[in-house]
């Protein structure tokens, strides 16, 4: 049974990674006070993103979203293997809060998941499928635009707007993302996300070459 004195999961949760994603800025900007939270703008995307899959699914809320919020909290420390590190982290830390015990297996499973921009073979459990799904949806389509814009601007680095673009041709591996999608609905929404970064860009670089004044 929880311990009625141990602070609501989802606060605790939230302020964990948020406190991630600062000691990200001062590691790489040597700062906090930067113009744009790149690591907290995704999460919170994301949290939301595997809520709104959760109750298209059957996915248990609660899970996907303790996974969601904890899913990167090890990403900076940790790199390629900040998901096995934050399912550690999850198994250490929710039982601190009042987080139902019987599920915070299944939230570090979820998370140690998550890893890889495309997957070779599917996950099979749904709620490992809802997390991986929507931490890729963040990364894919208008929201994706704004994020990776936003992060890069917040550096020390000048950037063109053709800078910009070449760094969003160069991701290559998007169509891969959007087949890797498990669920239903994240596939159809992969597909136009992918759809409308293409032709934002598309009309961007017209824009800046003239060729729409033909």
């Amino acid at each position: 049974m929880t311990d009625p004195t141990c602070p609501p999961w989802r606060a605790a949760a939230r302020d964990a990674m948020h406190a991630a994603t600062l000691t990200e800025l001062r590691g790489r900007h040597g700062t906090d006070q930067v113009s744009f939270n790149y690591r907290w703008e995704h999460v919170t995307v994301v949290a939301a993103l595997a809520l709104r899959l959760a109750a298209l699914t059957g996915a248990d809320a609660e899970t996907v979203e303790a996974a969601a919020w904890l899913h990167d909290v090890c990403k900076f420390s940790h790199g390629e293997q900040h998901p096995q590190a934050g399912a550690a982290f999850a198994r250490a830390f929710l039982p601190t809060t009042d987080f139902p015990p019987a599920k915070i297996e299944a939230v570090a499973a979820a998370i140690a998941d998550h890893m890889g921009l495309w997957r070779d073979e599917p996950l099979t459990v749904l709620e490992s499928q809802v997390l991986w799904d929507a931490d890729k949806l963040a990364k894919i389509g208008l929201t994706a635009v704004f994020h990776w814009t936003g992060g890069a601007l917040a550096g020390h680095k000048m950037h063109t707007l053709e800078r910009l673009i070449h760094r969003a041709r160069a991701n290559d591996w998007l169509p891969r993302t959007v087949a890797s999608m498990h669920t239903a609905p994240a596939s159809r929404a992969a597909a136009a996300r992918l759809d409308a970064f293409q032709h934002l860009y598309d009309a961007l670089e017209r824009e800046l070459t003239g060729d729409d004044l033909i």
